[in-house]
């Protein structure tokens, strides 16, 4: 599925780029466009893993390693593809993207910096931009295929071959061996520059050795990274010329934390337990397995075991704002709603910034009645995530619970719109004017929701499909669980 969600990605960018004119020179600034193009692409089809934390810590890894070396005329992007496939790749423009199944595989952080490392040097050393300089007469369309082609791996050529651009199919998408030893020597230096142990790079590439031999599936990252037993020796090599290349690392933050969350992301609930069971046979102390196990056996109505599992992990680590809101979320779920009370509130004073926190705080307060509270819970996420219209619906209920019927029925149009139900929308819309004519900044705010779309912008989401919509009888399944 995630393949065929790039592959279409990919098709509805050749189509476009096909009409544009041939690039005589692949400047710096055609490398930012171009990079940006394709990230913004993947951002906007949600293909991209969403979580501050996650973005945080790979963030401040990447920093700590362009830290070294030669600086670039453009700031460097990192970000997480939602997939289990093992994969890593960079564009032109600084854009480095790690697959989640990649960093469920690292066993140290030193392994996945290296990882990051290796990606980061291909960009400075513009493998991917010099090839396309090399091109002649080649078009905007060709360059989409090559990045495409690094990207979709193995589907890249059917992608192509079904939007007949031969010459895209023509080209090499693999890095060349001169490229990999380049890019793993001054990876390397990156690496041990920042003060991580400069091993991390060859166990990496022999874990991915052991993970295709047992599990009979090439890893997508040697599809595009050749030569690996060659890599392997060349590193190692590299390592003995460098004797304070094997050293202690300072990390940046918790591995083990992330690799959590990523699991957690997984939908598949039976892989995400057998995951936090393996953890756990390997270290039974481990809070992260721990919480993991928790929010799995929560997930699939295991619920006493669950609630036992978080209070285990939270003697350990009682003041874990992740772990509290979990419980919090798991008790609501299950129904012991005036519970979830404690954990949620110790949650959000821990870190007042977390949405599912902040609108399921606001749910089991409005369903226990405390109105005025629920409101302050649903407004505050309101502010900090302007762009979410996934709360609505809270907002409509609550007001009208609190017999404010113009911003209960001007909230119930915002949904109904958000859902793509026009009709619906304006019905409220007209309900709420009346109560603000005293109000003109209010009555001019609801005429502008009322106005129809403007020629040529983009037609409303279909019913049922607006941005952060859901279901409001399932209201309490709308939120990600992490």
């Amino acid at each position: 599925m995630m393949m065929k969600r790039l592959a279409s990605i990919f098709a509805l960018w050749l189509v476009i780029a096909s009409a544009c004119p041939a690039l005589a020179d692949f400047s710096m600034e055609d490398e930012q466009k171009l990079g940006k193009e394709f990230y913004d692409n993947l951002k906007n089809k949600g293909l991209l893993l969403e979580d501050p934390e996650v973005t945080a810590y790979i963030t401040k890894m990447g920093n700590r390693l362009i830290s070294q070396g030669e600086k670039t005329p453009f700031s460097f992007t990192f970000s997480v593809v939602d997939s289990p496939a093992i994969n890593a790749f960079a564009t032109p423009g600084g854009y480095v993207f790690l697959y989640r199944g990649l960093i469920e595989l690292t066993e140290n952080e030193s392994q996945l910096a290296g990882v990051l490392a290796h990606e980061i040097a291909h960009v400075r050393a513009r493998h991917i931009a010099d090839s396309i300089d090399k091109s002649k007469n080649i078009g905007i369309a060709t360059l989409a295929a090559i990045i495409a082609g690094a990207f979709l791996g193995g589907d890249a050529t059917a992608a192509i071959a079904s939007f007949s651009i031969a010459t895209a199919t023509s080209l090499n998408l693999k890095y060349s061996r001169e490229n990999e030893e380049e890019a793993d020597r001054l990876g390397m230096s990156y690496l041990t520059g920042a003060g991580y142990d400069g091993t991390g790079m060859p166990q990496f590439l022999g874990i991915m050795k052991n993970f295709e031999y047992y599990s009979s599936a090439v890893p997508s990252y040697f599809l595009t990274h050749p030569g690996t037993d060659d890599r392997i020796r060349y590193l190692d090599t590299l390592l003995e010329m460098d004797g304070g290349s094997h050293r202690a690392t300072a990390e940046t933050g918790d591995l083990g934390r992330i690799q959590t969350i990523l699991v957690l992301k997984d939908k598949d609930s039976n892989r995400s337990l057998k995951y936090f069971q393996r953890a756990l046979e390997k270290n039974p102390a481990s809070v992260d397995a721990l919480y993991g196990l928790a929010v799995v056996e929560g997930r699939t109505g295991k619920t006493t075991e669950s609630i036992e599992g978080f209070n285990e992990a939270l003697a350990k680590r009682p003041d874990d704002p992740r772990i509290l809101r979990d419980l919090g979320i798991t008790l609501y779920t299950a129904g012991r709603i005036g519970e979830s009370l404690d954990p949620l509130k110790k949650a959000h004073a821990l870190n007042p910034a977390d949405g599912d926190t902040l609108v399921y705080l606001g749910r089991a307060c409005e369903y226990l009645g405390n109105y005025s509270y629920a409101l302050e819970r649903y407004t505050e996420y309101r502010e900090r995530f302007p762009d979410r219209e996934d709360v609505f619906y809270n907002l409509a209920m609550i007001y009208g619970k609190l017999n404010d019927m113009g911003n209960s029925h001007f909230y119930f149009g915002k949904y109904f719109k958000s859902q793509g139900k026009r009709d619906s929308a304006l019905f409220h819309f007209r309900k709420a004017l009346p109560y603000f004519s005293a109000d003109p900044k209010k009555t001019a705010e609801i005429e502008k929701e009322m106005a129809p779309p403007e020629k040529g912008s983009p037609p409303g989401p279909p019913p049922g499909k607006g941005k952060g919509g859901s279901r409001p009888q399932k209201v309490e399944k709308t939120m990600s669980f992490l």
